[in-house]
Order: structure tokens, then C-alpha cells, then sequence
């Protein structure tokens, strides 16, 4: 195998480049994130992004070409390898994305509440109420969590009743205040939550801490949390772990992996310190390493949201950053920009949408291509394994050589 190559993964969380073919069977005809911020906008300036293939594999994806207008010169000089990935999990959820990215498409229908309320079964919220010692919970819906937490925090305040809530992922949200409620003591509720919750299939339960003391004054935190349930088979950092190599997570990606496959995790929010974090990974991780980095805003703060301007100047701003990446490459490195699903802010509704995400491969020794349509996720996480020497995973085509 080789020791010498590392992977830098840059997940920029619901980047969608256009519908999925069977978009329809998530009533998501249309959809495309970065085609309709673009026009709705009247141009985004990615320059960067746009040297190592972005809007031509979006124009494979869509049949048409992205109204960006006219770029900037890049400050990005270097070879790559563009195309766009298809999703064969049954959900557009967080984690399906990213297990399948992974080596790992989730085959099984995960479980999932109903939107209007109450969400959640009576007998679930008596256990967790019980065994946490709560007087009962506020929510009990589906809704954004900004949202709620600005329509129940007094409220919350008042009683000491979490808030919790779902979305259309198979999710179970908790929102408390940090410092009157407590943040472990959140923690230990969500973890009562995720042990009673096994046997409805659930994803994940997000802690979902905030402050402020009265309405407008309501603020989530960095301290979020998600519980996940792990992988059913080993997944790329699994592999990468097993045969000694390092696995560096930034942000939330240990937590969608339930830690699997982890060596390092390092905590960190804002498109800004993520950044940051990734950079200073990059210039410290060993040879034979993984840094794996989830950028959320682009879905949590913008696509949720439906705030088209946000994710634009998100998009703008992350391109900014990339030839300072660029300038701390080794010669071995390879970078994989990609994304786990959709969340087209210009789209019906507040969820994600499914469609096809990009995948640009770039780095020093790379062989510039086109690789066109890639049948799922999985070709990265085995284009990956095949760069750093690993056995095959179970699913995904490399195009390492294409």
C-alpha cells in the first residue's frame, strides 16, 4: 500500500448540481442548488471552482449551462479530474450521503416520523421522559430548528421541558439551553433518546443546544451533537484505520460515522473555522492520512433556510479559500471536493432535495479527465482506497486511471 499519499475530502454539505433521475420519486422535479442560486442570483463568482470543472460537470448534469457570467481569473492552477455522482440510497438524508460516499449505500429504508403533531409515539416520549427525569417535552413536530426554538424557548425556559422535533430525515431533534437545562445534561437525555429509539430505525438524534433568554434573543450553539447509528459494513475510514492509517474528522463527520473509523476528531462550526481547522489539519496530518471535513452551513445555515444570498456568498467564500489549500499540497496529495445531497434554497418546502452532486478531483500528479457520470457515491470512496493502497471496498468503480 501506499504510505507516502494522503486524501483530503471536502464535503460541502447539500451542494447539489442538478435533478437526480428518479428526483420524482422524492417529489423533487427541478431541483438544482447550484443552477437556481446562480440564476435567481444573477451570477456567482467561483473562479476557483470553476478551474478544476465545477460548471462543466454541472452542464453534464443538467443539459445546460450555469448563468455564473463571466469569472475571474483563478488563483487556482492546478490539475483535475470533474464529474458528477449519482445517489443510489434509498434517502437523501445526511447520512446515506455520506455513508455511501464512504463505500456504504444505505439499501434499507430508514424509519421516519410524521411531520404534524404529535410526531413522536406516546409510549417513546413516556420512556425517555422517565428514565431523563423530565416533566414532559414542547415540539413534538416537524420543524426548522431556528424556528422552534424561537416559537418554544420562553417556554422552555419556563418549564424545563426540552424541545423536541423531526424533519423530513429520519431524525429525533432535542433543543435545550445550554446553560439553564445544561449542556450534559442534554447530551444525557439524547443518549436516553437514542437507546429507546432503536427500535424505530431511526438515523440520528441531534442535541441541538442554544442561548439567549428571551425571544429574538435564541442563538444554537457550536456544541451540537449527533448520535448515529454506525455504518452496517466497514466503510472507507474503517479500512483506512485497520490498515494503520490516520483518519482526521473535522466538524461533524465523526458523529455521522459514530466515531467508526475515527483516529482524530476535531470539533469545529462556521464555514470560516472549518476552514481554518481543515487548513491546519492539512499542514500537520502524517502521511498515509485521511482529512475528511463537512462544511454544514451550505445546508444548515443556507439550504434549510431557503436563503439564497447566504449560500451564494457561502459558495463565493469557500471558493476564496482554496489556493491557500492549494499552496500547502504535497506532492502525493489529492483533494476530492463533493456533497452528500441537495438543498436548493430557491426550492418548495425547507428539506433536501435529491439530486446529483459534483465530484472534482484535483491535486499536483493528477491526470486531467472528464469522468463523466459516476453510478454512485461509492466511486469516491474507492478512488480513495485504490490512491492510498487499500483493498477494494464493497461497492464504487475508481477512476483513478480514467
Amino acid at each position: 500500500m501506499s504510505q507516502k499519499g494522503r486524501v483530503i475530502i471536502l464535503m460541502m454539505d447539500s451542494f447539489g448540481i442538478g435533478g437526480a433521475e428518479d428526483a420524482g420519486q422524492f417529489s423533487d422535479q427541478g431541483a438544482d442548488t447550484l443552477g437556481h442560486i446562480a440564476q435567481q442570483r444573477g451570477g456567482i463568482k467561483l473562479p476557483n471552482l470553476a478551474s478544476l470543472g465545477l460548471f462543466k460537470a454541472a452542464q453534464a448534469s443538467t443539459g445546460k449551462p450555469v448563468s455564473a457570467g463571466e469569472q475571474p481569473q483563478p488563483a487556482l492552477q492546478l490539475p483535475s479530474k470533474y464529474g458528477y455522482m449519482k445517489e443510489v440510497s434509498k434517502g437523501k438524508d445526511t447520512s446515506s450521503g455520506h455513508w455511501e460516499m464512504a463505500g456504504v449505500p444505505v439499501t434499507f429504508d430508514w424509519g421516519y416520523f410524521k411531520p404534524d403533531y404529535p410526531s413522536f409515539p406516546s409510549e417513546l416520549i413516556e420512556k425517555i421522559c422517565q428514565e431523563a427525569g423530565l416533566p414532559g417535552i414542547l415540539g413534538n413536530k416537524a420543524a426548522s430548528g431556528t424556528v422552534i426554538i424561537e416559537e418554544l424557548g420562553e417556554e422552555h425556559l419556563k418549564t424545563g421541558k426540552p424541545i423536541c422535533y423531526t424533519s423530513a430525515d429520519s431524525v429525533f431533534q432535542i433543543a435545550a439551553h445550554e446553560e439553564h437545562f445544561g449542556l450534559e445534561r442534554l447530551y444525557k437525555v439524547c443518549e436516553i433518546a437514542f437507546k429507546q429509539l432503536k427500535p424505530y430505525n431511526i438515523a440520528r438524534v441531534i442535541a441541538r443546544p442554544f442561548t439567549g433568554e428571551k425571544k429574538g434573543e435564541f442563538k444554537r450553539t457550536k456544541n451540537r451533537h449527533d448520535y448515529s447509528v454506525t455504518p452496517p459494513h466497514e466503510t472507507l475510514l474503517d479500512v483506512m484505520k485497520n490498515a494503520g492509517g490516520n483518519v482526521i474528522s473535522v466538524g461533524k463527520i465523526a458523529d455521522i460515522f459514530a466515531q467508526s473509523g475515527i483516529t482524530r476528531a476535531v470539533k469545529a462550526s462556521g464555514l470560516e473555522e472549518l476552514w481554518n481547522v481543515t487548513l491546519q489539519e492539512v499542514k500537520t496530518a502524517p502521511d498515509h492520512s485521511i482529512i475528511f471535513t463537512n462544511f454544514v452551513d451550505f445546508d444548515m445555515t443556507w439550504g434549510h433556510r431557503r436563503d439564497v444570498e447566504g449560500y451564494a456568498q457561502g459558495l463565493e467564500y469557500f471558493d476564496s479559500r482554496l489556493p491557500e489549500l492549494a499552496a500547502i499540497l504535497k506532492e502525493d496529495d489529492i483533494v476530492f471536493i463533493t456533497a452528500d445531497h441537495g438543498c436548493d434554497p430557491t426550492y418548495k418546502g425547507t428539506d433536501h432535495t435529491r439530486e446529483h452532486v459534483p465530484v472534482l478531483m484535483f491535486g499536483k500528479n493528477v491526470k486531467p479527465a472528464f469522468i463523466g457520470a459516476r453510478e454512485s457515491y461509492a466511486d469516491l470512496g474507492q478512488t480513495a482506497a485504490d490512491y492510498l493502497g487499500l483493498p477494494p471496498l464493497l461497492t464504487g468503480k475508481s477512476f483513478l486511471h480514467d
